[in-house]
């Protein structure tokens, strides 16, 4: 009967944090509209590069990697980016599952007419292999660093060039120098203050229509067929989608999915192109085929090399014009190895940024924030064995529902071990309670319930925290909570049961949307 304390701590948190909130109802949820509205001048064009790099590096008696990366760099002037991307397996090897998260220094000059040199740091966290073993060869402790120099030239659309990179995994046997290709794909996007999240906006009297993205949340069920590795069961994930549309019928996306039950922290990401048919303003089909790479272990789950190949559809309907709910399914299948999957979900799709219409008068600024920080979780135990603190590099993306109250979706993976092995990472979504922002004061504090997934099961992380104001849209970033399994109903292994506390400590970028 003792092992309900370790809760109540954040419970009575969560309770005065609670009394000191506005009434929470689900009406009060809504975005919450200023009665002065505001003037379209205050919106500002912001601009990022969407870049993707490969390289082939070689591993000491072991077959050569190869790692198709992914990385959205936001810029910060004319010749200095930041940003955050990942690394995945594809056609060589057996690393099916092999997976990076890192954040970027990125830097970019132009030095005569079309051509640019760029080059950049990176540092981050991962994983895997053919086997457990495997992947302590490679992968060592799980930290890693990225460092690169290049030049590449601007064409009409998008740039292309080369680097020489140095790729070095800590303790481990990938420790290389070798040559990369990349592709950039410049974009911009129009966001709005984050002081005027919630508030009415005038749009322009010929405001055209603007290009559509959605956010979407799904929890996804993996139904694997004849599998061959040693773990057969059904895989239960949680998968997060952007979607770019370029017209208003096709689409780009981006998504990843971890791994909650079955075989937690089963991993994979992909991209591709989609089509939309509107049978009526509210009901949607979207049909898409992605590309990417994933898995677990080729020991435990046969994607071969990693490579996935993933036509999906679904079946939407929105239930207000920026929120709509979908059904769907598809076929998973890695070419390379012997993994074919059906998959059946259901998805909460979030409209980021609507079409706009010329006749449209006005609309409500949405808003977001993009929290990327180092999270310790220390005082860490194992059922009742200490463990050594486990540091992970963590990416947050909040969803304002009004000035109170958010959505969070949080990932972290590791960048040294956990009991002895790399690649450690959690997946978490919940809700947060937040005070008003107020310009006048440089703090706004917050307290976030989370609920997420390990390797071993389900987790319960609580905290709170703050933001400090650089300025408008920078915010220094800082938490402290605590991580608890959930063994209960056999959601968590009782063998491997992990508490700590954990801190965090990064930056916010904070903006609004129409």
């Amino acid at each position: 009967m003792t092992k309900p304390k370790q809760y109540n701590r954040f419970y009575f948190a969560f309770l005065f944090f609670a009394a000191t909130q506005p009434t929470f109802t689900l009406q009060s949820m809504q975005a919450t509209d200023d009665t002065t509205k505001i003037d379209s001048s205050r919106l500002k064009t912001e601009k990022g590069l969407m870049v993707f790099d490969y390289e082939v590096i070689p591993i000491a008696k072991n077959q050569s990697i190869d790692l198709l990366g992914v990385h959205y760099f936001a810029k910060w002037n004319d010749w200095l980016y930041v940003g955050f991307g990942l690394h995945a397996p594809m056609v060589r090897g057996d690393y099916g599952g092999f997976m990076t998260f890192d954040s970027t220094i990125h830097v970019q000059r132009n030095i005569f007419e079309h051509l640019f040199v760029d080059g950049g740091v990176s540092l981050g966290g991962g994983g895997g292999g053919s086997s457990v073993k495997q992947s302590v060869e490679l992968s060592g402790t799980g930290g890693f660093g990225k460092g690169y120099l290049g030049v590449g030239r601007e064409f009409d659309t998008f740039s292309a060039g080369v680097n020489y990179t140095y790729f070095e995994f800590i303790d481990s046997s990938i420790k290389s120098s070798q040559w990369n290709v990349f592709v950039q794909k410049p974009f911009s996007y129009t966001i709005g203050s984050y002081v005027d999240s919630t508030k009415m906006i005038e749009l322009p009297y010929a405001f055209l229509e603007g290009s559509e993205n959605i956010l979407t949340l799904e929890t996804n069920t993996i139904f694997q067929i004849d599998p061959k590795g040693s773990k057969t069961q059904t895989i239960h994930a949680l998968s997060l989608q952007f979607s770019h549309f370029f017209t208003n019928a096709h689409y780009l996306f981006f998504g990843a999915d971890i791994g909650y039950k079955g075989l937690p922290l089963y991993n994979q990401a992909l991209h591709g192109i989609g089509y939309r048919y509107e049978f009526s303003p509210r009901t949607h089909l979207r049909i898409q085929i992605g590309l990417g790479s994933g898995g677990y272990s080729p020991d435990d789950i046969d994607t071969g090399s990693g490579l996935l190949v993933y036509p999906k559809i679904l079946l939407e309907y929105l239930s207000e014009e920026n929120l709509g709910w979908s059904f769907g399914g598809g076929y998973l299948v890695a070419p390379l190895g012997t993994s074919k999957n059906y998959t059946v979900g259901t998805a909460l799709n979030y409209h980021l940024s609507v079409k706009q219409s010329s006749t449209k008068e006005s609309a409500i600024l949405k808003g977001f924030r993009f929290n990327l920080f180092a999270q310790t979780e220390f005082d860490a135990h194992v059922n009742s064995k200490k463990h050594h603190d486990i540091k992970m590099l963590s990416v947050q993306l909040d969803k304002l529902l009004n000035e109170n109250w958010y959505l969070a979706t949080q990932v972290s993976v590791a960048y040294n071990d956990f009991l002895g092995y790399p690649g450690y990472g959690e997946v978490a979504v919940g809700f947060g309670m937040q005070n008003k922002y107020v310009p006048s004061s440089r703090f706004q504090n917050f307290l976030q319930l989370l609920i997420g997934a390990n390797v071993y099961g389900i987790l319960f992380k609580p905290s709170i925290g703050t933001n400090y104001t650089i300025q408008d849209n920078i915010a220094l970033y800082g938490q402290i909570g605590k991580t608890m399994s959930i063994d209960q109903m056999d959601l968590y292994r009782k063998d491997k049961n992990l508490r700590a506390y954990f801190i965090g400590f990064g930056f916010t970028y904070r903006f609004s949307l129409l």
